[in-house]
């Protein structure tokens, strides 16, 4: 892939060589610049999005129910990933259409009065990846806080830290390690998805993949097409050796 993102096409000949032309057309060229920064957008959002809401879920499932029923809160947790991926996804653009459940029920409340347009957006998007990955990071985040023990929080609260605090200085830096594992994760897998954005965001915005396959299918664009999966690959080294590098750091 890296010898073809250095080939050039011309017309319908694949000329190989060493010409960086694919990758100063991603310069170049708006569109294919917009699809870099819409994909770190949503994934940065969905990252950010679902580590907060992943946290409570975490934390009630090891702290709030009781451990007999513990494993039946994580088997209800994952049944996401017991569904297909372009079933769950198509499951959303139900949901958030004009006559979904959300837009009925926002006007049975009378909070609209009328539909307002929820699919084939960037927040349904963002909606649809927030649900699968808020179970991943649950179970990342889990398996730290089970491993803690409560000797931890008695030894802070001995020592005059209210909850809060015990949680800040105590509970957070020790968990730190599966937050950061399970966002890593996330990131991964939300930038280089094709599925959901196709499906969910309509087209109104192409993320990078979207547009790899627009290349391929299209313009069998392959040299043009491998640029772009190359500087997909070089986001998410750099953001594993940012990962990387703070455990390392943490740990010392």
């Amino acid at each position: 892939m890296g010898a073809m993102s250095i080939a050039t096409l011309e017309g319908r000949t694949l000329v190989w060589g060493l010409s960086l032309a694919n990758y100063i057309e991603l310069t170049e060229k708006a569109y294919l610049w917009r699809a870099i920064m819409v994909s770190l957008e949503i994934t940065l959002t969905v990252t950010v999005v679902s580590v907060v809401l992943a946290y409570p879920l975490a934390w009630i499932i090891a702290f709030r129910i009781p451990q007999r029923w513990q494993r039946l809160a994580l088997l209800l947790a994952i049944l996401p990933f017991w569904t297909s991926y372009v079933v769950r996804s198509y499951a959303w653009l139900l949901v958030l259409a004009r006559e979904g459940v959300v837009n009925q029920t926002l006007m049975t409340l009378g909070l609209i009065s009328e539909p307002v347009t929820l699919a084939n957006t960037r927040f349904a998007t963002v909606t649809g990846f927030v649900h699968f990955f808020v179970m991943l990071l649950t179970l990342t985040i889990y398996a730290n806080l089970v491993q803690l023990s409560p000797n931890y929080r008695r030894a802070a609260m001995d020592l005059g830290a209210s909850a809060f605090q015990t949680f800040r200085h105590v509970i957070l830096p020790l968990t730190l390690p599966g937050i950061v594992t399970g966002a890593f994760l996330t990131f991964v897998l939300c930038i280089g998805d094709y599925v959901t954005p196709q499906i969910l965001g309509g087209n109104t915005e192409l993320t990078v993949p979207q547009v790899i396959m627009v290349q391929l299918g299209r313009r069998a664009d392959f040299p043009l097409a491998s640029a772009l999966a190359i500087v997909l690959m070089a986001i998410v080294t750099l953001v594993y050796i940012l990962s990387a590098r703070w455990l390392r750091l943490d740990r010392i």
